[in-house]
Parts: C-alpha cells; sequence; structure tokens
C-alpha cells in the first residue's frame, strides 16, 4: 500500500477550505485568512484579525467532528467567548454538536 502523496495532502486541504468557505457562507462570517497548518496542542484558533487556522491532524477525523470545530471557530468571528449567545448560535447551526463531542472525548 503506498501512502499519501503530496498531491493527496494538497487535495485535501483544498476540500477541507471548501467545506470552511460553505460554513462560512452559511453563517455568513468572513474569515480574512483560511490556513490548514500542523498544530500541536489544539484543533483549531482564531484570532481577532479574522484568521481562522485548523490542524492538519483534523483531516483524518470524521466529517461531523471536523463540521463541529469549523462551526466553532467560524462563530468565533461573531461572538468572541463560550456565553449563551455562543452556545445559541451553534445549536442552530449543529443541533447535534454535544453528542458529537461525547463521541469523541
Amino acid at each position: 500500500m503506498v501512502g499519501k502523496s503530496i498531491s493527496d495532502d494538497l487535495r485535501s486541504k483544498d476540500q477541507f477550505k471548501t467545506q470552511v468557505i460553505k460554513w462560512a457562507e452559511k453563517i455568513n462570517v468572513n474569515p480574512r485568512q483560511v490556513r490548514v497548518q500542523k498544530m500541536t496542542k489544539k484543533w483549531a484558533s482564531c484570532s481577532t484579525n479574522g484568521w481562522v487556522c485548523f490542524s492538519t491532524d483534523l483531516l483524518k477525523e470524521p466529517q461531523a467532528f471536523q463540521d463541529y470545530v469549523i462551526v466553532h471557530e467560524l462563530l468565533h468571528l461573531q461572538v468572541p467567548n463560550h456565553g449563551k449567545l455562543f452556545k445559541s448560535l451553534l445549536n442552530a447551526y449543529l443541533p447535534e454538536w454535544d453528542k458529537i463531542l461525547k463521541i469523541k472525548r
């Protein structure tokens, strides 16, 4: 069995970024930059200047978990904390988010 090639990795990143853009349109946010890079301690991060960065490890995870992380980070472009508004929006876009997290943990 042959390992993934560099072009496969780039295609995976491009497909993932396409998913991020689809979610951004649905949520009505406009990230300035979407990056997929090696991260050692977290799945993703969001900066105050609108950069959203996702771990390459996320590409190996199930689609439902990817969607949770994508929506979570994109919502931070609207709501910087994890308060009631954030959770309400998370429930609106991903009603099953808590179940997705329980399965992941």
